[in-house]
Formats: C-alpha cells, sequence, structure tokens
C-alpha cells in the first residue's frame, strides 16, 4: 500500500495511541468505570499506533489525503 501518513502526523497519533492506552488500562478515572468505554479507548488507541507504525491510514486513502511529501 501507499504510505499516506506524514511524520508529524505519526508522532501525533502515536502520542494520542499511547495516551489512550495508558488512560483506559492504568489511570483509575470515572469515565473508564465503564468496560464498554474502556474497551473503545484500547481499541482506538491500537489503531492509532498501529497506523502509526505503518504509515498507512485506511481513510486517509479513501479521501486520497495524504500528509506526507512523497508517497513511497
Amino acid at each position: 500500500m501507499t504510505k499516506n501518513v506524514g511524520t508529524i502526523d505519526r508522532v501525533i497519533r502515536a502520542a494520542i495511541g499511547v495516551s489512550l492506552l495508558a488512560l483506559a488500562l492504568a489511570a483509575d478515572l470515572a469515565i473508564f468505570e465503564n468496560m464498554a468505554l474502556q474497551i473503545i479507548a484500547v481499541a482506538v488507541g491500537l489503531v492509532m499506533l498501529t497506523v502509526s507504525a505503518t504509515r498507512v491510514c485506511p481513510i486517509y486513502s479513501i479521501f486520497g489525503f495524504k500528509t506526507c511529501e512523497v508517497a513511497q
């Protein structure tokens, strides 16, 4: 697949992914007492980290967006 996620976008996605995982799994926040919200936060965090690692965002591909300088 063609890479469509740039460096700044990767860093932001990785930070959001790690933050969501940390908040959902380690924090004792009232919002995450609901198991459904905790599972959603973990799933979104994992997707963010996966997109950051692979540099391919399926939603960007559907709409034709690219945040990287040169598509590889």
